[in-house]
């Protein structure tokens, strides 16, 4: 239903706001969604143009991922700007969507795709209900460039004396740190199983590769999967190859059999984020699990309307158990910023165990 624009004025004054971690005050800064509506009633785009008695301003974004991934996302506000600013596009969006189009009639799925199963229950319970319920907080956590490198040496310690590949990204370490720490916090038992979820961008791994400027959803979801007592007791070299692992399925091939896979089904309600809200379907990756999604390599800062650089930019928010989105330090000093939503019980002992094993 196209986008709805809505300026506001704020009583408040943008340090008012301290360092923007998500607030109560936080909140009224972006724009809210009625999820009780049929998805095909919401907007595509939300945006909220807020004013400080300060004279500062924020823009906030709430797009819908069916239309478009993070790439894209960022691909469109650098766009706005540069519109804004009175200069020509710098790339022409791609906006031809047959490129990740299943086949008529989608044949048959050539691979098991595991990222559509329900994921892992905490052991002894026939349904995540409960879990659902629980309350949840939201931290953020630095890590300096010094332990960013110090924890990739670790995990690749066990990696060079069996593997002459590459060594472990960034992602795949901190991915595996944050999901043993996790584990840790949780106090799950050493048979639990448990899942992470890991978002893998699709347009240089087809044959051929997305053009550039595609602007859609190129990204599939996977799930790398252990159990708490290996992840625990083994090196973080082990977390980060079983997420190296789920990331390498991710081929030309995959993507297209997931594409048929989901056209092959009546109904994608299960699939769909937005039934996660508040109810019993949709994906959740509470306990025992977690999601850990990178903006690492993303263009997220610098963006300019014609009155010079953000001050601030952020997720807005985290409403589940098991949310985390790693971002990189806005001063690119090789810091990075873990943004993470766990139970209340939870997050004392993670921010310990997370720290503590650096």
């Amino acid at each position: 239903m196209g986008v709805m624009f809505t300026e506001a004025e704020s009583e408040s004054k943008l340090e008012d706001l301290g360092d923007f971690l998500p607030s109560s005050e936080y909140k009224y800064l972006i724009p809210n969604v009625d999820y009780t509506v049929p998805i095909h009633d919401l907007p595509l785009l939300l945006v909220q143009l807020t004013k400080f008695q300060c004279g500062g301003i924020s823009l906030s974004l709430t797009i819908s991922h069916v239309v478009v991934d993070g790439q894209s996302a960022l691909h469109f506000m650098s766009e706005w700007a540069r519109i804004a600013r009175g200069e020509p596009l710098g790339m022409v969006p791609f906006l031809d969507r047959k490129v990740l189009r299943a086949g008529d009639p989608p044949i048959a799925s050539q691979f098991h795709h595991a990222e559509f199963d329900l994921p892992p229950l905490l052991l002894g319970q026939l349904n995540n209900a409960e879990e659902r319920k629980k309350k949840a907080t939201v931290a953020i956590l630095r890590l300096t460039k010094v332990q960013v490198e110090n924890l990739k040496n670790v995990a690749n310690e066990e990696r060079i004396s069996t593997d002459s590949g590459r060594g472990y990204t960034r992602y795949e370490t901190l991915s595996g740190h944050v999901w043993r720490s996790v584990c840790k916090a949780r106090g799950h038992s050493p048979e639990q199983p448990t899942a992470l979820g890991v978002c893998v961008d699709s347009r240089k791994r087809m044959q051929s590769p997305l053009p550039d400027g595609y602007f859609g959803n190129a990204i599939l979801n996977v799930v790398a999967v252990s159990h708490a007592g290996e992840l625990m007791s083994k090196p973080l070299g082990h977390a980060a190859r079983k997420i190296r692992e789920a990331i390498e399925t991710v081929t030309d091939a995959y993507v297209r059999s997931a594409i048929d896979f989901l056209k092959n089904q009546p109904n994608l309600t299960r699939f769909q984020d937005i039934h996660a809200l508040g109810g019993t379907e949709g994906p959740f990756y509470g306990n025992p699990n977690i999601g850990v999604v990178s903006w690492l390599t993303l263009p997220i800062y610098g963006l300019d309307f014609g009155w010079g650089k953000e001050i601030y930019m952020g997720p807005g928010t985290h409403d589940f158990d098991g949310d985390s989105l790693l971002l990189p330090s806005p001063n690119g000093d090789g810091c990075v910023i873990l943004a993470i939503s766990l139970q209340v019980a939870h997050m004392e002992a993670f921010k310990k165990h997370f720290y503590e094993d650096i």
